[in-house]
Parts: structure tokens; sequence; C-alpha cells
């Protein structure tokens, strides 16, 4: 189990530390600025962290010694011709071992970039920006479309899926060179019926892969759960059985059973607050076929925590997860969502958490 966590705020980025299943802030890292994402890189150990300065625009951090000392960074920029600015990151994934500064990185307006001096310098990748289904992108929980999904295939560093709200699952075989949408079976129920499957606007808030079986993808949809057993070809929606609601926004998957998920739903677009006002986490152990409610720890009166695509983690254990919420309550579980505890009640708002 990992005994170390980071939770990306709005007001910086906390360092947790657990002794005998207790957690305690030990530090607090770029006081005051927002975080919007924190990659932990397992290759090394070292981290990467995106802060959005606001009118000064995104800045990045790199600590190789778990945070003691930071070096800022340059963040990646559009070229000229491609008439767009930086936003925030949604997306930051390692490469694979075999390319060791490798670092992707994803955000708002729906650019993609890639760095192989561990962040050092970027390089635009205009190969997905150049692609004619972009002009049918559009933004979503933001004004514009945002990668908020990169997932590095560990059996081939050459593969990366990405998802895009609102543009759909694109997958790379090539290293970037070239790109296929791949949101087949999908739906989106806030289009006309006769748009609904088409793959360009989707709007899947989270993806993730199982580690021990990179073939089998899970997503959060905006107005719906999905499960892949192709790699993300193509999609089986599981709404019917998902409870208490199928919309939310992360998701999580078991590193070792690829059949075993959780989620933490809500009520989408006009209230976005827990279902009934009460903080469940949902799971399936059968691959979706039923999903089980999770609520043992948990508030369950009045509670208007809203937890966020990267705000939802898992230990390579299986059995510790993590979430955070918008009104700043952390929360911990040591037997696989059975029961949850309080880490934290009085953080700023948690855009994301990671165990590392």
């Amino acid at each position: 189990m990992s005994d170390k966590l980071w939770v990306s705020t709005r007001k910086g980025l906390f360092e947790l530390d657990s002794t005998d299943e207790r957690w305690a802030v030990s530090a607090v890292h770029h006081r005051g600025v927002p975080v919007s994402l924190t990659l932990v890189d397992p290759r090394d150990g070292s981290l990467l962290a995106a802060l959005d300065h606001g009118h000064f625009g995104t800045k990045l951090q790199r600590s190789t010694d778990g945070g003691a000392t930071w070096t800022e960074l340059a963040a990646p920029r559009f070229p000229k011709d491609a008439d767009a600015s930086m936003g925030a990151v949604w997306a930051l994934a390692a490469g694979g071992a075999d390319q060791p500064g490798r670092v992707w990185l994803g955000g708002i307006p729906g650019g993609l970039f890639c760095s192989d001096d561990h962040g050092a310098t970027w390089r635009f990748v205009d190969s997905l920006w150049q692609r004619e289904e972009r002009s049918q992108w559009f933004g979503g929980g933001a004004d514009k479309p945002a990668i908020h999904t990169l997932l590095v295939d560990p059996n081939d560093s050459r593969h990366v899926t990405l998802g895009v709200s609102c543009g759909g699952v694109w997958q790379t075989y090539d290293d970037g060179a070239t790109w296929a949408l791949t949101a087949t079976g999908m739906r989106a129920a806030y289009m006309p019926p006769d748009r609904a499957g088409d793959a360009r606007i989707q709007d899947p808030h989270a993806i993730v892969a199982c580690p021990a079986a990179p073939a089998r993808l899970w997503c959060q949809h905006h107005n719906g759960v999905f499960r892949s057993d192709d790699a993300g070809q193509s999609w089986v929606e599981l709404s019917d059985a998902a409870q208490p609601s199928a919309f939310g926004f992360p998701v999580a998957v078991h590193p070792t059973d690829p059949d075993t998920a959780w989620f933490v739903p809500a009520v989408k677009d006009e209230e976005r607050i827990p279902v009934g006002g009460a903080v469940v986490v949902s799971r399936t152990r059968d691959g979706g076929r039923t999903f089980e409610v999770l609520r043992e720890g948990l508030p369950q009166t009045h509670a208007y925590d809203l937890v966020y695509r990267h705000a939802l983690d898992i230990d390579a254990s299986g059995e510790r997860l993590a979430f955070g919420s918008t009104t700043g309550n952390l929360f911990v579980t040591h037997d696989g969502g059975e029961r949850w505890q309080a880490a934290h009640h009085h953080l700023p708002p948690i855009y994301a958490v990671c165990f590392g």
C-alpha cells in the first residue's frame, strides 16, 4: 500500500502521510496557488505539478526529491498559426519505461503536447490539431474543449489513448504521428437523436485502463457508464445498471481485476450534487452487470460534495482508494470501499488526488 497522498487544490498542493491508516498533512507546496493536476512519475518518483496563475497563465513545477525543492519549467505554448493560447492543464501522463524522459500533456483548448526531457521543453502535436473532426469539438464543463485523459499502453509505449470533452476518444499507434477516432458505441443524450451516436461529439468525463489487462477500459461519460473490452475500439453502455445514477466525473479500476471499478455518482446538469444529498461510491465487481452502493463513513444528509474527474485514485494494492471533493472533504478507504474515513474536512476545493 502507498503511504503518501498528493492532493491538488485551489490553494496549493497538499502532501499527506499515513500512519496506522490515519492521514495527516505533512507539507503544503505552492501555497495559495491553484494546482490543477499533479503527476507522480512511476519511473523515477519525480513530481510534475501544473499551476494555474490566472492572469499570469499556466506554470509547471518539477521536483526530484519528493517535494523538498521545486524547479519551474516552461509551460507549453501553441504555435502562432494555431490561433490558440494555453489554458488549464487537464491531463498529464508519463511515457513508457522505454521512454525515460517522455511526458504527455493535454488541456484547454484541446491541445496535446509531448516532452522528451521531463517537461523542460515541449513539442506541439500538430497531427491531432489538424484533424478535420476537431472542428466538431466543443466545451462541456469548460467553455472550450479539453483533453482530460492520457493513457499510455504498458505493453506498447507508442500506443496512447486520450479522451476529449467534448470530442470523443482518440488513439495513436505510432507515437502521435497519426490518430484514429474510437468512440463507437458511446451515446450522447444531450444531442438530437440523429447525432447521439456521433463519435466526434462524445463527452467521456474520464477513462481508465486496468494495468494488468490494458485492453479493458472503463469510462465515466457525461450521461452514462461505458466499458471497452478491445482497448477502446468499441464501447458497451452499462448505464441501466449504474446506481444511484449514471452521471459523474471520476472512475477508478482495480489494478489486477479488470471487472472491478469504482465511480462517484451525482445528479447531472442543473444540480451537480450528490443524489439525495448523500455522498456514495458505486462499485461493480462483475464487469458492470451489477453495482453496489457504498456509503459507510460518508456524509448522508445535506452533502454537496462533487468529485472531479481526477479526484479519485486507487493504489497498487487495489484496496486503498481516496477521493476529494469541491467542498474540501478528503475520504480514504483501506478495504476497497466497504468503509470510508475522513482524512480531512477543511481543505480548499480539491481538483485531483494521487497516491505515490
